[in-house]
């Protein structure tokens, strides 16, 4: 029988999308709020590889990453995900129901990037609370993070696969650090 551990801390990201850039600092500034303070922010770049979220959110939408110094415990991944849920409902277009940024939180560890979802697939598991994870890449000694068959069109371009190979390298230095 295997012994039951406590897992390594991972180290939290958010993946925002919006038409609006101003809402990306707002977005931030209440998620340090909550997950202290930021250490990685990527730059912004244009959201071009669905329309999936034009109808709700418009056209013109960029897309930005952010990572946490504050490691977490991945088993709050879910939670973290309900968070993030509520806080959208924060930037709702005025009278309606539409949102205005999109934030999607996942971690990274030295072996992967999981991304949390409300939508169930052959690939993904269920974490609980309506909350499902996948693992959305993997990574490989000496060449990185690499996708899979299922992977987002966007998590599989190089500017993508090289800001998560950078907060990875954050992540493996903050775990580093505290083993000394």
């Amino acid at each position: 029988m295997g012994k039951v551990k406590k897992p390594s801390l991972v180290k939290l990201i958010v993946g925002m999308i919006s038409a609006e850039e101003a809402l990306f600092e707002e977005a931030e500034r209440r998620l340090s709020e909550k997950f202290g303070p930021v250490d990685f922010r990527s730059a912004t770049f244009p959201f071009c590889y669905t329309d999936y979220y034009e109808r709700e959110m418009g056209r013109g939408l960029k897309r930005k990453f952010i990572s946490f110094r504050r490691l977490i415990d991945p088993g709050h991944i879910a939670k973290i995900k309900l968070f993030t849920n509520e806080l959208e409902k924060n930037f709702l277009h005025p009278h309606s129901l539409n949102r205005r940024i999109n934030l999607d939180p996942g971690y990274v560890c030295l072996s992967k990037l999981v991304l949390v979802t409300t939508k169930n697939q052959q690939h993904r598991l269920y974490l609980g609370d309506g909350i499902y994870g996948e693992v959305t890449l993997r990574y490989r000694r000496g060449k990185g993070f690499e996708p899979w068959q299922w992977t987002y069109p966007d998590y599989r371009t190089a500017e993508y696969l090289e800001i998560f190979n950078k907060i990875r390298e954050l992540y493996r230095e903050q775990i580093k650090i505290s083993e000394e």
